[in-house]
């Protein structure tokens, strides 16, 4: 773990106060970052997608040289075979006012997490609740931010896990795809590899999905943004679930009913820098 102004820190020494608004409100945003090679990728974006978060919650943040020294230094020494999970947590601070709580953490990136970049993710839908366009209507409503507060996606994940499957994907009251818990939904029609817009919906902007889209013509594919009904989902060519640490993992069954294996589904590993299957 690295904090500013004290650098390395061992993992058991305590870097929150008891009434910081991270912990007491989940007043906060974070991002993970996928380290390879000793090097966090994507990390400009994550940074800028951080930048815009904070923005949009009205959070000071440090500036972008001393965030970047900060994961710099937290990920001095780490073994470049490993892949890392690497962390970059910003807080509001404690009550009553005062500076921002900073730090970065980092751990090996978990065995399950890697495992399903090749054996796919079972997968079911839950409602959320909303309409797929309700939430940037609100204007008072931040939305598509990385945020601390994971009430809801903790609660489905226990729902996933209560229900035998490994991911939950989250369905809009008029009945359109929308995103997972931590990751973003693709799925290719004919040779257009689609996700769904989130500026439109409210919905967290992927770094993996963005980089994938804007790396689609490499494998002569189309890119598109667009909404997708749960029934176009079921009849889509493939579907995968994009995030930082799996990169891709594709969905083999999707409420319960089996899903053919996309031959493209190696292409796309492999295009984002991980080993297909």
């Amino acid at each position: 773990m690295a904090v500013p102004g004290r650098g390395l820190v061992p993992a058991g020494t305590a870097v929150l106060r008891g009434d910081d608004r991270g912990v007491l409100h989940g007043d906060g945003l974070f991002e993970t970052l996928h380290l390879r090679d000793g090097r966090p990728w994507l990390r400009d974006a994550h940074l800028a997608r951080l930048r815009a978060g904070a923005a949009a919650v009205e959070l000071d943040l440090p500036p972008t040289g001393a965030l970047v020294d900060l994961l710099d230094e937290v990920c001095a020494g780490w073994p470049p075979e490993v892949e890392g999970a690497l962390r970059l947590v910003c807080t509001r601070g404690p009550e009553g006012g005062g500076p921002p709580t900073v730090y970065a953490t980092l751990g090996e990136v978990p065995a399950a997490t890697r495992r399903a970049r090749g054996t796919g993710v079972r997968v079911a839908t839950l409602p959320l609740g909303v309409a797929a366009r309700s939430r940037p209507e609100l204007d008072w409503l931040p939305h598509g931010v990385k945020s601390t507060s994971y009430a809801l996606s903790t609660a489905a994940r226990r729902w996933a896990t209560r229900s035998g499957v490994d991911d939950v994907l989250w369905v809009s009251t008029d009945g359109y795809a929308l995103e997972a818990p931590s990751a973003n939904l693709v799925w290719l029609t004919g040779r257009t590899l689609c996700t769904v817009p989130a500026a439109a919906t409210g919905v967290l902007p992927g770094v993996t999905a963005r980089w994938l889209l804007d790396h689609a013509a490499d494998l002569d594919l189309t890119p598109q943004e667009r909404l997708v009904t749960l029934g176009e989902l079921h009849e889509a060519d493939g579907i995968w679930l994009t995030s930082s640490l799996r990169g891709l993992a594709e969905i083999r069954t999707l409420d319960n009913a089996p899903r053919p294996h996309s031959p493209l589904t190696a292409p796309l590993l492999t295009l984002l820098g991980f080993p297909a299957g």
